[in-house]
């Protein structure tokens, strides 16, 4: 058994570590708390946005007329693109393990060639590392981003689409569930399904004429579905760091306990020891 004087030492170092995790905490409480709202309070809006196009693309599928736009091309598939997003910093469990293993077996299924937009540096280490192209790389976004953050992210992924350098362009991150759960998923933005979209007209007018609000609402649905990608994904990094660093809080917790009653029980040794000594050499005396 380890002596008192080491296991003290080890009580301190430990308690020292709970001390910064249970800080990491609440400091990832806090800011998953502000992650929260900012996914919350987007997703009406992109709902909305969905609606409207939906009734834009209905209102031509009842017209008879094609919709025509870059966006909505469709091509043979000869290469695709994943804006993929993943944390910049770790103690977040497993979150950016799981977001990363889901977007390499992506990668592997697809049947063309796959090149990539990384939003982290978790993810842009993990693909420089397994040997993927890596297109671009976005680092530092921020606990709270604007639209106008991931603006560069959309005009690259858009002009890929558009020159006919891909055919696809997929995002790839973390959705929010709820505190202790976030799903990594991997949804296609590009081509846009206009038939996906139509849904029953609302009756809305539109001006000057519904194709040119079609035309100018297309683009900005690209953007807000990066931008809320980036939101859902900063909610569950926020959420997987909290949650983490508690588990390590309770854990240190538990260690500290443990090595108390070590140290209780070497305590009791000693002094057992030491009585033996003396009732030993009291029997000597006497002898």
């Amino acid at each position: 058994m380890a002596n008192l004087r080491e296991i003290k030492r080890r009580i301190r170092s430990v308690q020292n570590t709970a001390k910064v995790t249970r800080a990491m905490q609440m400091i990832a409480a806090s800011k998953m708390r502000r992650a929260q709202e900012s996914v919350l309070s987007a997703r009406p809006y992109a709902e909305k946005l969905r609606q409207v196009l939906g009734d834009l693309a209905a209102a031509h599928g009842t017209s008879g007329e094609e919709v025509q736009h870059p966006l909505l091309e469709r091509r043979v598939v000869q290469k695709s693109l994943m804006v993929h997003f993943t944390p910049d910093r770790g103690l977040a469990g497993g979150m950016p393990g799981n977001m990363n293993r889901r977007g390499a077996q992506f990668i592997v299924d697809q049947e063309s060639p796959t090149v990539l937009i990384t939003v982290g540096k978790k993810g842009r280490d993990f693909m420089v590392r397994t040997g993927q192209e890596v297109l671009a790389e976005f680092t530092d976004m921020g606990d709270r981003p604007r639209l106008a953050d991931t603006e560069p992210i959309t005009f690259l992924m858009r002009e890929q689409y558009i020159t006919g350098q891909v055919d696809e362009v997929f995002l790839s991150y973390s959705r929010f569930v709820n505190m202790a759960v976030q799903t990594p998923t991997v949804v296609k933005v590009l081509p846009i399904d206009a038939e996906e979209l139509a849904a029953p007209g609302a009756g809305y007018l539109y001006e000057p004429n519904p194709d040119q609000v079609f035309g100018s609402l297309l683009p900005r649905f690209i953007e807000m579905q990066v931008y809320h990608a980036l939101l859902e994904s900063i909610a569950s990094e926020q959420s997987a760091r909290m949650v983490a660093m508690r588990n390590a809080s309770e854990a240190a917790s538990d260690m500290v306990d443990d090595l108390v009653l070590e140290a209780n029980k070497a305590r009791q040794e000693s002094i057992t020891s030491e009585l033996l000594d003396l009732v030993g050499g009291v029997a000597a005396l006497e002898g």
